[in-house]
């Protein structure tokens, strides 16, 4: 038997090693200058808050509420003259995937230059789909860092451990250069509320230039890197413009399914007066400096050890200057040694460092639950407060969400928290796809903005200062045990002593797990 599987193994990497990638003769392309008339440029002189608006500064409008969240892209989709430029890690053939490739369909009939970037992660069963949508005229789909076509990916992710399992988790979205979303939300219904079952609390900002000009940059460095190929490089099918207005028909036909179902989304997007208020300027930005940090996209290919290329490096000189208060809200949350030291001396400066991060049983990938446990404790004992989700209370709230929606439905709903964002001494934040983990700062790569606006800061300082009281557990030690203090549905304290809500499978799967050497996967 050992020496079957031994001859396996070595069957699978011979296969793997005959495979390769065709040649990526892509042609490089750059965004478009001379997009100032757009109707999405901010007059800033309008700006209601525009005792800081100034050419220097950026307005940010945060996107917490998931629909929001969707109405913006779709509205900025439907307004844009002159590019589109789409970036992501996820991007699902879901209800709010479709509305949004409706959107881009449509832009590029208006003559609208779309780039649309994936990471390749997800569009296993999708190559036909991929290949109609590039086949318009106006649109340019490339896959980045793509798994080899006719080999099985499984086979691939287990011979390529450690270069093909790193990814591009950017989230971006750019409209005529002039207006740029950035933050933790993918593209599917899980992001955006849409989902029945399953909801993931986020947060995105959109920005004005000149930080959107800085998306643009980075969105422009991950489509001409040699790891982004273009679909038709990928993909041998060539479909023919029937195929496309197939799609078109298909895509048509489902909204107005939609429609007749009343959908919140279609609605929401119909009635909102999303873009009124943003050509007027009568859209309430937040204004202020904003650095936007990213990940060069030769990281996935580097040596780990090259720090110049990580966009985290830039970022701990935010926090060298730190004098009273840090808060971290990451789902994923791996701090390593190195970080509990890290967030130690903090502590020992003086600096309250206060951190938010799933429990167990909110958490969506159990194992990334597993290398967290592993340095639960130490964070404690060095005087760090920890917060995590209380599932059951998240999960009523947003059943409770779901009801203000007729027709939506109210059944059991698993959510988790997804949002990764930083405030720093209540006067700056960073909001991207960052989370602290190894899996973002090591392997994969990241965007997000460091803002330098006090009034924006403060706004999610007290936003989170409400959210841990109502939806999180604080995590404490008792004699060297740890237990979970949170309150009952009616309100009434309580207190757990082992991971609230799970069973001892639950906790016997996690110890398991903690003995697993793939820390740095996670």
């Amino acid at each position: 038997m050992i020496q079957k599987n031994c001859l396996f193994i070595i069957l699978i990497s011979f296969l793997s090693a005959c495979a390769s990638l065709p040649p990526n003769d892509q042609q490089p392309s750059y965004q478009l200058n001379g997009t100032e008339n757009s109707p999405l440029a901010i007059n800033k002189s309008k700006s209601k808050r525009n005792s800081n608006a100034s050419d220097e500064n950026t307005g940010m409008l945060l996107l917490g509420d998931s629909d929001n969240a969707l109405v913006a892209r779709l509205a900025l989709a439907r307004v844009a003259e002159q590019s589109l430029d789409v970036q992501y890690y996820l991007f699902h053939d879901d209800l709010s995937g479709r509305l949004l490739i409706r959107e881009l369909l449509r832009a590029a009939d208006r003559g609208v230059r779309v780039r649309i970037l994936v990471d390749d992660m997800n569009m296993s069963g999708r190559d036909h789909g991929l290949a109609v949508i590039s086949a318009h005229n106006n649109i340019e789909l490339r896959i980045f860092n793509p798994f080899i076509r006719g080999q099985s990916r499984l086979v691939q992710l287990i011979t390529g451990l450690g270069s093909v399992t790193r990814r591009m988790h950017n989230k971006s979205f750019i409209a005529d250069n002039q207006v740029a979303i950035v933050g933790g939300r993918n593209i599917g219904d899980e992001y955006f509320g849409a989902d029945a079952e399953v909801y993931f609390g986020d947060l995105d900002v959109m920005m004005t230039n000149p930080a959107a000009r800085e998306v643009s940059t980075e969105f422009d460095l991950y489509w001409n890197n040699p790891l982004a190929y273009p679909a038709e490089i990928l993909i041998k099918e060539k479909p023919s413009q029937l195929a496309l207005k197939q799609m078109d028909s298909e895509l048509e036909a489902f909204i107005v399914k939609q429609l007749k179902l009343g959908n919140k989304y279609l609605t929401r997007l119909k009635n909102d007066d999303f873009v009124s208020r943003l050509k007027s300027g009568k859209t309430e930005y937040y204004w202020g400096k904003a650095e936007v940090l990213y990940d060069d996209p030769d990281k996935i290919r580097a040596n780990r050890d090259q720090k110049s290329l990580n966009l985290t490096p830039k970022l701990l000189t935010y926090f060298s200057s730190l004098k009273s208060e840090l808060v971290i809200i990451s789902p994923y949350f791996v701090p390593g040694t190195s970080g509990v030291q890290f967030f130690s001396q903090l502590v020992e400066r003086g600096v309250k460092v206060k951190i938010l991060t799933n429990s167990l049983m909110s958490n969506d990938v159990p194992i990334v639950h597993s290398g967290y446990v592993k340095y639960r404790k130490k964070l404690l004992e060095a005087g760090i407060t920890v917060y995590e989700i209380d599932k059951a209370l998240l999960e009523k709230d947003w059943v409770r969400q779901k009801s203000e929606f007729p027709g939506d439905g109210i059944g059991s709903s698993k959510a988790s928290l997804h949002a990764k964002y930083f405030i720093l001494d209540r006067t700056q934040a960073f909001i991207g796809s960052l989370n602290v983990d190894p899996r973002s700062i090591v392997e994969n790569t990241e965007i997000g903005v460091v803002i330098d606006a006090p009034e924006l800061a403060l706004q999610l300082a007290e936003d989170f200062d409400e959210f841990v009281k109502e939806i999180a557990f604080q995590v404490k030690l008792k004699d060297g045990n740890i237990e979970w203090h949170g309150r009952k549905r009616d309100g009434t304290l309580k207190v757990f002593h082992n991971e609230p809500y799970s069973t001892w499978w639950d906790r016997f799967s996690v110890a398991v797990m903690r003995l697993l050497p793939v820390e740095l996967q996670l």
